[in-house]
């Protein structure tokens, strides 16, 4: 038995962060009214000054602890997660344990509009026998679930090892689903490669390789190759759009984690800044990150970051997923044994490639080898924060995954 253990900021540190907030210095960032060399000045701003004096974190923090919060040691790793019990069928089997897992700059409030449809469908219209019990973990150094000056080296497949500790030795689930988004995905799909027989199955956005992050230019997303001459020109600009939106991140992160840190854990500005490029550059919002996240959405996942100091460690991940390469449990094919559903979205199909043939790309692909994929569907709308941005479709994915398969 353990208890819970809600979540609480103390009052120093929010008026350290509106001090820090007041203080900030802002950099002259004349010509760049069009975002083209980064965040644009006027919205940061605009963003910081509403942080420093309308943000209301404990109306978030309300929010977050209208569900169950703990933290538990596994294997020496200290892990925040939050749960929502599953409502299944009366007289019926019990809800499926599903562990959800987030990414980077996500925390595990991104999760936070499929959790209660998940765990207790018969409320919004569906099957109680499509519930789950879901625990949603902060990824170790994200959030909650740190700090980790004893464990400096944890990667993707190190953090899959600890979620099925704490799935199956602190939770005592003899079997579970698993599901999972950005490096939650690689997460997913390890625990799809080194756990299938204890798992029903998996279900995450996109499928990359488990050797993603492996080799000496891991960081360059183009891995070196030119650009193919004699592309259409919509698909050129695609390609340039793409490498543009994740490259800047990958070099940064996998090269020099440490050294970007020092300045985004100084300034509460400036790590704003720095997530929340990414959150403009993924998303599908049209020109405007505000239909996709509000002010306050954008905030509350910011302070997650900055109230427990772990936007380095977080960061980190990266390198250490290229510095300790991922290295196969078994020689079986697929690696990824665990039946395995995967949600495509429009935003993030590939250069020159349609929602009506992404399916059929991705099958054409060195990646669909990797998976037992029973369950592939390619949505028209929809960005890199899945379950955020399109919930309904996630959840009925997932479903359907899993249906039959408990």
């Amino acid at each position: 038995m353990i208890d819970p253990t809600p979540i609480h900021v103390p009052d120093d540190v929010l008026t350290d962060l509106r001090a820090r907030l007041a203080l900030t210095r802002w950099p002259e960032d004349a010509g760049n009214q069009d975002w083209y060399y980064g965040v644009n000045r006027a919205y940061l701003q605009e963003l910081v000054e509403y942080w420093r004096t309308g943000y209301d974190w404990r109306r978030a923090e309300a929010a977050i602890n209208a569900y169950e919060h703990y933290l538990v040691d596994v294997d020496g790793v200290p892990v925040h997660f939050m749960r929502r019990p599953g409502v299944g069928p009366e007289g019926g089997p019990a809800p499926t344990p599903l562990i959800l897992t987030h990414g980077w700059p996500w925390t595990f409030w991104h999760w936070a509009k499929v959790v209660d449809p998940l765990a207790d469908p018969a409320a919004y219209g569906g099957d109680p026998a499509d519930a789950f019990d879901v625990i949603v973990p902060s990824l170790p150094g994200f959030g909650f679930s740190g700090p980790l000056p004893d464990h400096p080296d944890l990667n993707f497949w190190k953090i899959a090892d600890i979620w099925h500790s704490l799935m199956t030795r602190t939770l005592g689930h003899a079997r579970y689903a698993a599901a999972g988004c950005d490096v939650g995905a690689l997460v997913t799909g390890q625990l799809g490669h080194k756990y299938a027989d204890e798992l029903y199955g998996i279900h995450i956005g996109s499928g990359q390789k488990l050797t993603l992050f492996n080799g000496d230019r891991a960081w360059d997303l183009s891995a070196g190759r030119p650009i193919p001459e004699n592309l259409p020109a919509d698909v050129h600009a695609q390609v340039i759009a793409v490498e543009k939106r994740f490259a800047v991140h990958l070099a940064a992160h996998v090269l020099g984690p440490s050294t970007l840190a020092y300045g985004l854990s100084d300034s509460p500005a400036g790590m704003l800044a720095w997530i929340l490029e990414r959150w403009v550059n993924w998303s599908d919002n049209h020109g405007d990150v505000e239909t996709v996240f509000s002010k306050d959405d954008l905030l509350t996942h910011a302070m997650i970051f900055w109230m427990t100091n772990s936007i380095g460690t977080s960061i980190r991940t990266y390198a250490n997923n290229n510095r300790y390469p991922w290295r196969p449990s078994h020689d079986r094919q697929p690696a990824i044994e665990a039946p395995t559903g995967i949600t495509f979205v429009g935003y993030e199909n590939p250069p020159g490639v349609g929602t009506g043939q992404r399916v059929r790309h991705f099958l054409g692909t060195d990646r669909a080898a990797w998976y037992n994929h029973v369950n592939l569907t390619a949505h028209d709308r929809g960005g890199h924060f899945i379950p955020w941005e399109t919930p309904d479709e996630w959840i009925d994915d997932l479903r359907r995954t899993f249906r039959g398969r408990r």
